[in-house]
C-alpha cells in the first residue's frame, strides 16, 4: 500500500496531512506556502509512495462551493497533469479550521503558538483526512 496525502488548501498556505503507509495513522505533515506547493509535492512524491491526494472541498452551510473553488480545481488541473497515476478525490472541509483550533486550545498550546495559523492548517488536514478515512 501507499500513503494518502490530504491538503488544506488556501490562497496563502496548505496544510498537508498524510497516513502511514497501511493508510491507518493520519499525522500533521507541514504547512507550505501556496506558492511552493507544487515543488513541496514534487519533493515528497520522490522519497514516499503516495497513491491519493485528498482536497478539502470547502462549502457553505448550504451546500454551495465557496471562492476557494475556482483555485481549488486550477490546483487539481495542474496536479493531475503532473502526476496522472495519483488519485484525487475531495472530502468536505465544513467546520474543520474551528475544530482544529478546538483542539489546539484543548491541548493547552500558549496563546502565542495559537496564533500560529500554521498549526491551524496543518491539524485542518489531519481532521479532513480522518473523516474521509472514516477514522472518527
Amino acid at each position: 500500500m501507499a500513503r494518502i496525502i490530504c491538503i488544506d488548501f488556501g490562497l496563502k498556505r496548505c496544510g498537508l496531512a498524510v497516513t502511514d503507509p497501511l493508510q491507518i495513522i493520519v499525522s500533521a505533515l507541514d504547512t507550505v506556502d501556496n506558492s511552493q506547493l507544487m515543488a513541496f509535492l514534487e519533493k515528497y512524491f520522490t522519497q514516499e509512495k503516495v497513491e491519493k491526494m485528498v482536497i478539502g472541498m470547502p462549502v457553505h452551510k448550504d451546500g454551495n462551493a465557496t471562492h476557494l473553488k475556482p483555485h481549488i480545481d486550477t490546483f487539481v488541473e495542474k496536479f493531475k497533469k503532473k502526476w496522472p497515476d495519483i488519485e484525487t478525490d475531495f472530502a468536505d472541509e465544513q467546520f474543520s479550521s474551528a475544530e482544529a483550533r478546538d483542539i489546539i486550545w484543548q491541548m493547552g498550546v500558549t496563546q502565542k503558538k495559537r496564533r500560529d495559523k500554521s498549526l491551524t492548517d496543518k491539524i485542518s488536514a489531519v481532521i479532513i483526512l480522518q473523516r474521509y478515512l472514516k477514522h472518527i
